[in-house]
């Protein structure tokens, strides 16, 4: 496994997830190990962790590029595409900010249901691990798409349990990503994604999709093209 971002072969790992946010999402010990690699398996030279990593073989899918991609973003190519970050991408966000015509939207500032931006602006829209948070999937996603131009592609990243169904925490005690003594409403789970993430983007109009996966089931990545 090399690391898309910068080229690096060797990873580390952490564990990352607590006791609380285990049994309030009834994860089992399988599950545990693969979302914590998902999230704590780093790569030693340039920090992404194997959701970064996905997320890039998306971005650089969606461009038709082998480069590496901070190597892409500083290319001819790269110079010319327009892209939207939704919420900071982990240490994915730096490579990112090399594209000339970047542009970041602070989440939950920018509300994913009512992006703040024309039709057909972006040929890159991009968030990772922020859908989960959105009380209306489907509806951000037709934001995203509605931002893109035709052709232009939506990538991103939500945690997945593959082997069970979407559940909507509606109901539930609430659920953080985070310290729940800190965490604000933004940071609330209202969705635990299942074998059916998939759909939800379908739903939101999109006509063509492709999913990356780096050491499934650890860590997939969407792209959706306009």
């Amino acid at each position: 496994m090399r690391c898309s971002v910068c080229g690096e072969a060797e990873f580390k790992s952490r564990d990352i997830l607590w006791d609380r946010l285990i049994n309030e999402w009834q994860l089992t010990q399988a599950e545990t190990v693969y979302v914590n690699r998902q999230q704590g398996e780093t790569c030693v030279t340039c920090g992404a962790n194997l959701r970064s990593v996905a997320l890039a073989d998306a971005i650089r899918a969606a461009r038709g590029t082998g480069e590496l991609l901070g190597n892409f973003a500083l290319s001819p190519e790269g110079r010319d595409v327009s892209i939207l970050e939704i919420n900071e991408a982990g240490s994915l966000s730096p490579r990112l900010r090399l594209f000339p015509k970047y542009l970041f939207g602070a989440y939950p500032e920018v509300d994913m249901h009512a992006i703040p931006y024309p039709d057909a602006t972006f040929d890159l829209v991009i968030h990772s691990d922020t859908l989960e948070h959105v009380e209306n999937p489907v509806h951000a996603l037709q934001e995203c798409r509605r931002v893109l131009k035709p052709g232009g592609a939506l990538c991103f990243t939500v945690p997945i349990i593959v082997g069970r169904m979407t559940r909507n925490r509606a109901g539930l005690p609430p659920s953080y990503h985070g310290n729940p003594e800190t965490s604000t409403d933004d940071l609330t789970v209202k969705h635990e994604f299942g074998a059916d993430a998939w759909t939800y983007v379908m739903e939101a109009g999109f006509t063509s999709l492709a999913m990356h996966s780096v050491e499934y089931p650890c860590a997939i990545a969407f792209r959706a093209t306009k």
